[in-house]
């Protein structure tokens, strides 16, 4: 451990017919896949600035070498039925390493950058946890100062409800929080933006 904080990247295996189902309606299974791969590269090369610690936790399997080997991050596996409990988990997991902030973003977002990251680290001297908006009514990063439970239990995850599902249970248990800018996760084609220059 070099850091007081850990960044943790949740990303799915790039597979052919597993990732970016939403937008492979439109655009095929073969350019999902593409986009998908550039949204990795994107995150993991803005990751790979950020100062904390970092670790991969993959959804389907941890493979000895992959396309984003080079970053040289940790790797590990998303254990849990839904999304909130591989979150839980893999923080519980860091927290238990003594990390004192745990941020875990997602691989989904293009707008995300390192300084956005970094403000998000910052933020938690102040605040016991940080959220960064999603236009759907999700959340691109969560982040916290000791490890909260209850705010991965008893959400419709991948559902307009999530952010505000999860300011309600801050307010409920007197967490104070700090709100980054909203962004756009790519889940369908019109939130391309300027990853549409990469379609063939």
């Amino acid at each position: 451990m070099n850091h007081d904080s850990l960044l943790i990247i949740f990303a799915k295996n790039p597979e052919l017919g597993r990732v970016k189902t939403r937008l492979a309606k439109t655009i095929g299974d073969k350019q999902a896949l593409m986009i998908y791969l550039k949204l990795l590269e994107h995150t993991h090369a803005i990751s790979d600035k950020v100062f904390a610690d970092k670790a991969v936790f993959y959804s389907e399997k941890v493979q000895d070498f992959d396309i984003l080997d080079y970053y040289k991050f940790p790797k590990f596996l998303q254990k849990g039925d839904d999304l909130g409990e591989r979150m839980d988990r893999a923080v519980g997991q860091a927290f238990g390493q003594f990390y004192e902030k745990v941020i875990v973003i997602g691989s989904d977002c293009y707008e995300l950058t390192s300084e956005i990251i970094e403000d998000a680290i910052a933020a938690l001297d102040n605040h016991n946890v940080v959220l960064g908006p999603a236009h759907d009514g999700g959340y691109y990063l969560i982040g916290m100062d000791r490890h909260y439970a209850h705010l991965f239990k008893n959400k419709s995850w991948s559902t307009s409800d999530v952010l505000l599902d999860t300011i309600l249970d801050l307010k409920q248990l007197k967490l104070s929080y700090h709100l980054l800018p909203t962004l756009t996760d790519v889940d369908e084609e019109k939130d391309l933006g300027e990853l549409r220059q990469h379609l063939v």
